[in-house]
């Protein structure tokens, strides 16, 4: 039998193992198609890295993304057929190539962040800022305890 601290446990879990992130993942999709934006979560969060830093290897945007490779090469292949990236051959590694944003994707980055901004806003609706911290202290010490 359970005991309830452990079904508590149990329940966070179920939380970090992906509930959360679905509902946001579908919320935001849902934001951006509201704005023409027709791009998945996944994709989105490859966009968002490359507004960051363009001329990022598919490796480098797997380790930001904490995607796998096989992933990471399905996005960028859907994303340029959008036209909304490009690969270049890396002049120092001919094995890899770098990613680059195009014209049209530099255009959709103030709407895409505000639609992101929007999402966030409607996802921590009435949760105190002190259980905002104390959720991404907890969050990140999981990280860290499994990076190990």
């Amino acid at each position: 039998m359970l005991n309830e601290d452990l079904i508590g446990k149990i329940e966070f879990y179920d939380f970090l193992t992906g509930k959360a992130t679905t509902a946001i993942s579908r919320r935001m999709q849902r934001n951006l198609k509201d704005v023409g934006i027709n791009i998945t979560a996944e994709q989105w969060s490859i966009l968002y890295n490359l507004w960051q830093e363009e001329g990022l290897t598919q490796q480098e945007l797997a380790i930001r993304t904490f995607r796998d490779k096989p992933s990471i090469t399905r996005l960028i292949n859907n994303l340029e057929k959008l036209n909304l990236v490009i690969r270049v051959n890396d002049k120092d590694d001919r094995r890899s190539n770098l990613i680059y944003l195009t014209k049209s994707a530099r255009k959709l980055k103030e709407m895409g962040m505000q639609q992101a901004n929007k999402t966030i806003a409607e996802a921590l609706d009435g949760v105190s800022p002190d259980t905002i911290d104390m959720a991404q202290v907890t969050l990140q010490q999981v990280i860290c305890n499994l990076r190990k």
